[in-house]
């Protein structure tokens, strides 16, 4: 069996303190990877840069100069993990017949992604890496996130439970992505879509190795908003019917007191009328905001701007210092340590 190219991609956001740490275990599982013959010598590992303020380019450009299993991208501004993503995914699939996608902090066990080539042999263009369990978050974390995942369950989106962004996918499966050109992305939901053939790997998180989270809960809740809103028209629905059934109440009350008028029972009712005119217009200021919440959405996808930039990419481009040959690479007496990156000049 032709042993496949893979390559591993790794988006990056100012991650200069837990980068040397992700550039050795994953140049060592990819060394792995290949003695074991389950992917070819010309596999590669590739770190795309989203803008990072700190020394993350740096620490990547170096260690693309110590070892020719990495290489990087970096692009021209921050544009966001998902983008990011895109990106790489992107720049690595011509060249690439499976591509891993797992993020920089360590926290998916990237031991599994062995798991993974065995399932892509087994003729699966998918395979999700799913977590068993969700002991390492919060309480808060776990119980918004499996709330966020059965809600998209509900309203008809299709989403693989507990899965983010650890995945493998074939050439063939990436072609078809390229395809989806909406600019609101929401990775999670768009590659269920595509339908090939797919299956779950199962495994333990871990905690992050180093530095801090860049998903705070701000940019969780933007991004399960966003996430709803680009795959289900529900909650514009959902003001639909609380507007119908405001309006029926009404009727009703309506109805009610002009019997008690007729009859001349009417009291004053100052509080009950502040109360619904508060109610009324609150629930209408949502609604304006829901539907400009989609508005923006079109108004985004029309201007047809692209999702990235690429400044600088060394893996489609031959690199200044010679390298050496693929043979040496798997030599078992090969070895780079590349914790101490950002020590060299």
């Amino acid at each position: 069996m032709k042993k496949p190219v893979l390559t591993i991609v790794v988006p990056c956001y100012n991650e200069e303190e837990v980068l040397p740490e992700t550039f050795s275990q994953l140049h060592d599982l990819l060394i792995d990877l290949m003695q074991e013959e389950l992917v070819a010598e010309n596999s590669k590992i590739l770190f795309v840069d989203d803008g990072s303020k700190d020394r993350t380019w740096m620490l990547i450009h170096k260690a693309s100069l110590k070892t020719d299993l990495i290489r990087g991208v970096k692009l021209s501004r921050n544009v966001g993990h998902q983008n990011a993503l895109l990106a790489g995914l992107f720049t690595a699939k011509e060249s690439s017949d499976c591509v891993v996608s797992v993020d920089a902090d360590l926290q998916d066990d990237i031991s599994v992604i062995r798991e993974f080539i065995h399932k892509f042999n087994e003729g699966y263009e998918i395979v999700y890496g799913v977590r068993k369990k969700r002991e390492t978050d919060t309480f808060f974390k776990r119980s918004t996130a499996q709330g966020f995942y059965k809600l998209m369950q509900k309203m008809g989106v299709n989403l693989v439970y507990n899965h983010a962004d650890f995945r493998l996918m074939s050439r063939r499966a990436l072609q078809e992505l390229e395809r989806f050109e909406e600019v609101n992305l929401f990775l999670r939901g768009i590659v269920p879509l595509i339908g090939f053939k797919s299956t779950s790997v199962y495994y333990e998180r871990k905690e992050r190795f180093a530095g801090e989270t860049k998903y705070p809960l701000k940019k969780m809740l933007a991004f399960a908003f966003d996430g709803i809103t680009s795959f289900s028209v529900t909650p514009i629905r959902f003001v639909l019917f609380i507007g119908l059934a405001s309006f029926f109440i009404s009727l009703v009350f309506g109805v009610y007191f002009l019997g008690l008028k007729f009859f001349g029972q009417t009291e004053t009712g100052w509080t009950s009328l502040i109360a619904s005119i508060w109610l009324i217009g609150g629930l209408q200021l949502i609604a304006i905001g829901l539907v400009g919440e989609y508005i923006g959405k079109i108004y985004k996808e029309s201007k047809r701007r692209p999702r990235f930039i690429i400044d600088i990419d060394s893996f489609n481009m031959p690199m200044k210092l010679p390298l050496r040959d693929n043979k040496d690479i798997i030599d078992e007496s090969f070895h780079y340590d590349l914790r101490n990156v950002s020590e060299t000049n």
